[in-house]
């Protein structure tokens, strides 16, 4: 499951201010140069894709926009953010499978030099669906079970920082778990599978414990702890079922059927050649 830590206070925060949003409206226009042009090569490029990565952005600028129901400094307004940031955006941004085109839009030299970026050993255990897990899971325990998120009221730099952290988790798990993007060491379909329902598990535990108020350091009445807590339980829900979507449509084991045949044919014709 992943997770996001991203609320108000009532003190103003650069990151939720014209830096962001410039930010986000440059990485979306870069996005956009790159799938024209990929649209217009023969290969093409997907509109869904274009339209997932240009929707993740607009709904991580929306969570840092005061559009939430609740008032700013309502815990259930945190949780909104939590669920958007840290779930349904960075599930948008990987489906838009970015890497993949830029590959298609460098030169030969510099692809070649992301790829063996890849292969690296960082590389591979960033990708690597345990390190989403604990990142994600661990940083959201860290943030309501010690005085952490009172710290973040009074520190607009931790605020931004626990906001960028759960950001970039939520990515590196969603892109772990379902990206279209290559990642050779990416584990097994049913290995993800496994790691997403522990997530899962761990999500509903913590919310439940945060429904309840036990162990939290949460500074809100309980009525908004209980509120926080349905939402991030049932709406968590939703995010996990299409993320198991995604990992669904992007799985091929049939393309993976296919190559072992033809790796096992060309080693029959070595050993065995046509006379």
């Amino acid at each position: 499951m992943i997770g996001m830590a991203a609320h108000s206070h009532g003190h103003g925060s650069d990151l939720e201010g014209l830096p962001v949003f410039a930010s986000a409206a440059a990485l979306a226009a870069v996005y956009l140069v790159l799938a024209i042009r990929a649209y217009r090569d023969p290969r093409g490029w997907s509109a869904w894709r274009i339209a997932s990565f240009l929707g993740g952005i607009a709904l991580a600028v929306a969570a840092l926009a005061p559009t939430s129901p609740f008032p700013p400094d309502d815990f259930r307004s945190h949780m909104l953010q939590h669920l958007v940031i840290g779930m349904y955006a960075p599930l948008a941004l990987v489906m838009g499978a970015p890497i993949t085109l830029v590959l298609r839009s460098v030169p030969a030299s510099t692809g070649r030099r992301i790829g063996r970026a890849l292969h690296s050993r960082p590389a591979a255990l960033l990708s690597h669906p345990v390190t989403g897990l604990v990142l994600t899971i661990g940083g959201m325990a860290v943030l309501y079970f010690t005085p952490l998120y009172g710290a973040t009221a009074t520190s607009p730099l931790l605020h931004d920082a626990v906001h960028l952290h759960f950001l970039l988790a939520g990515y590196l798990f969603a892109f772990s778990i379902a990206g279209p993007d290559p990642a050779p060491h990416r584990p097994s379909v049913p290995f993800r599978l496994v790691v997403l329902g522990v997530a899962i598990a761990a999500h509903a535990s913590l919310a439940q414990l945060i429904y309840a108020g036990a162990l939290v350091q949460i500074p809100a009445p309980p009525v908004e702890l209980r509120g926080a807590a349905d939402l991030m339980y049932y709406g968590g829900d939703i995010a996990e079922l299409l993320l198991a979507v995604g990992l669904v449509s992007t799985w091929r084991p049939a393309r993976a059927a296919t190559r072992a045949r033809r790796s096992i044919g060309a080693r029959a014709s070595a050993n065995f050649p046509l006379t």
